[in-house]
């Protein structure tokens, strides 16, 4: 029998092969951000109104007891730090999660069976926690407002630096998902590292308000960087350099993104 292939079979076929060789990259990335914005009650609602108990709660024991600056009202000084929290806690989320729930149903194959880098892989993920971690964080912003008045100096500076924390949380929660095995090793990285980090990098407090030892000892915490930059995008000031803390930042982002595509380029736990 002569090998023709039907009509019908060659016109689904070729503009399949004319597509963009972004489309990958594209349905990834649609998939990612669709699979949170679904449950979206759960994923964005649930961390905002946790921020805004934070935000009432010490608010209420402390704004009239403390300022911060010299000037700056405690409030003021906390929503930001609640956003940054918000924006990096659920970056870290959205990628490890989606990747730990693929690997353990199986459906992490369908994935990795189409003609997809592995460079598109990492930028799908990483941009779907970006944006999952916009959105909470604007969300807090948003719910914040009535409770404070709050300026913006820099707004560059708070878009920047929102980006870069969850880009690095983004990249963190996929090393995470990618070596862990069950969702116990992965709330391990969320319990004893996330949270701890998050909660000793200046959220609630400056760091001048601590002794000069743990004031030294928060200039190693990556995410202190993250949260003073993107306060100083708000009042103008900050416990130190913003350009310090954006060179900091920007290197943290870097490396782990260099680790990421190691191990994805190896297929580390994916493809063995």
């Amino acid at each position: 029998m002569p090998d023709v292939e039907p009509r019908a079979v060659r016109a689904r076929i070729e503009p399949m092969v004319a597509e963009s060789p972004l489309t990958g990259f594209r349905t990834l990335l649609y998939k990612e951000t669709l699979r949170f914005w679904k449950v979206s009650f759960q994923t964005v609602a649930a961390p905002v109104l946790n921020a805004l108990l934070f935000l009432l709660i010490f608010s209420h024991v402390l704004d009239r007891h403390v300022t911060v600056y010299g000037d700056v009202a405690y409030t003021s000084f906390l929503v930001p730090g609640l956003v940054m929290m918000s924006v990096l806690q659920n970056a870290f989320a959205n990628s490890s999660s989606s990747l730990i729930q693929s690997k353990i149903t199986g459906n992490i194959i369908f994935v990795l069976l189409p003609p997809l880098s592995y460079r598109e892989f990492f930028a799908a993920y990483v941009i779907a926690s970006i944006l999952r971690g916009l959105m909470v964080g604007a969300g807090v912003l948003l719910v914040a407002t009535p409770f404070v008045e709050l300026p913006m100096a820099h707004p560059l500076w708070v878009l920047g630096f929102a980006v870069l924390g969850g880009a690095i949380l983004g990249s963190f929660g996929v090393i995470a998902g990618i070596w862990a095995d069950k969702f116990d090793q992965l709330a391990a990285f969320q319990n004893f590292l996330i949270m701890p980090l998050t909660m000793l990098s200046g959220v609630f407090y400056s760091i001048h308000s601590l002794p000069q030892f743990w004031q030294d000892v928060s200039h190693f915490n990556p995410f202190f960087f993250m949260i003073d930059g993107f306060r100083y995008g708000f009042f103008g000031q900050s416990d130190t350099s913003p350009w310090l803390s954006l060179g900091v930042v920007s290197t943290c982002f870097v490396v782990l993104a260099a680790l990421t595509l190691a191990m994805l380029a190896r297929g580390y736990k994916l493809r063995s």
